[in-house]
């Protein structure tokens, strides 16, 4: 267990840390990073959602509907229960919430999940880990970006739900959104793709984890790191809320062990980077979310750890 999770997270510290200190020390502009958003999110994680969902059998996606289901209630919940959170209690404003929501809701499933579900449970655990991002890619990533894009043009007078429904299906145009769902309709209709498209499609995509986390690390360097007690709720949030809460649903509708430990899982993976990279658009990364995402990796490591062991003794 150790040798995994050393396998599957110690590459991702070394990632954030690596973009935090480029960042820091001038050598990438922390201020400036357009070209590299666009790399991670437009071409990267997009390659990487499809090349995944693909080469998935649509009988394998089937059985996991309920998983995908289950997985899209989590990562709701915790969205919106952050973002009335942060609106309530914070007095964020509209596009800081959805910010520190989508990185408390959405774990990072792209950089850990498939490794650590593959390693520790094997290859059916993958298309429970794959499924994850796009869950998220569909739902709290589109909606994010509606309310981002709603608030920069309500010039603070509130957006009404017309414009945040309406933003929300434009957000479809983004790759990063319409890819997973471009891949689960190529599996459903049994379409596949040429060799070397694949083969293309995959090269493209090994780049999403690496250049995703450099990118956190060089948008967080631009802010500084304080625990306070949001953070500390926050961080809670991510690590210990929503993965009792996952276990708590997915016990009460009797799910299978395996579908249970998956999901579980999952919701203990630290917080992704989608709402800083994606605020950072709109100049909207609120200190909270920053903090609570460097902190949520500092306790994720033994988080964990903590999590396999009680699935593994109980489940």
């Amino acid at each position: 267990m150790t040798s995994i999770l050393l396998n599957a997270l110690l590459p991702i510290f070394v990632g954030l840390l690596l973009g935090y200190i480029a960042g820091r020390r001038g050598v990438m502009d922390n201020l400036n990073v357009r070209n590299l958003i666009v790399l991670v999110m437009d071409f990267a994680i997009p390659c990487a959602m499809f090349s995944t969902i693909s080469s998935t059998s649509w009988r394998v996606l089937r059985e996991q509907s309920e998983s995908a289901v289950m997985i899209a209630v989590v990562f709701v919940a915790l969205y919106a229960a952050s973002y009335i959170w942060a609106r309530k209690s914070l007095k964020m404003s509209i596009s800081d919430a959805s910010v520190l929501a989508l990185t408390v809701g959405f774990p990072n499933s792209a950089a850990v999940a498939l490794p650590l579900l593959t390693n520790a449970y094997g290859p059916s655990s993958r298309v429970t880990a794959a499924l994850s991002i796009a869950v998220g890619a569909i739902t709290i990533s589109p909606l994010t970006v509606a309310l981002l894009e709603s608030d920069k043009t309500s010039d603070g007078k509130g957006v009404s739900i017309q414009a945040v429904a309406i933003k929300f299906l434009r957000a479809f145009t983004r790759p990063v959104v319409w890819a997973p769902v471009l891949a689960l309709g190529s599996v459903y209709f049994g379409l596949h793709l040429p060799s070397y498209v694949d083969g293309s499609l995959t090269i493209l995509g090994s780049a999403a984890s690496g250049s995703a986390l450099i990118l956190t690390g060089v948008v967080v360097s631009s802010q500084t790191f304080r625990f306070d007690r949001k953070v500390a709720w926050a961080t809670a949030a991510i690590v210990l809320i929503q993965p009792l809460f996952a276990l708590g649903i997915t016990e009460l509708f009797h799910m299978s062990h395996a579908e249970v430990r998956d999901i579980t899982l999952i919701s203990a993976i630290p917080g992704g980077f989608f709402g800083l990279v994606f605020g950072k658009s709109f100049n909207a990364t609120p200190e909270t979310a920053s903090s609570g995402l460097i902190a949520s990796y500092c306790v994720g490591a033994f988080s964990l750890a903590g999590w396999m062991l009680v699935l593994t003794k109980y489940l």
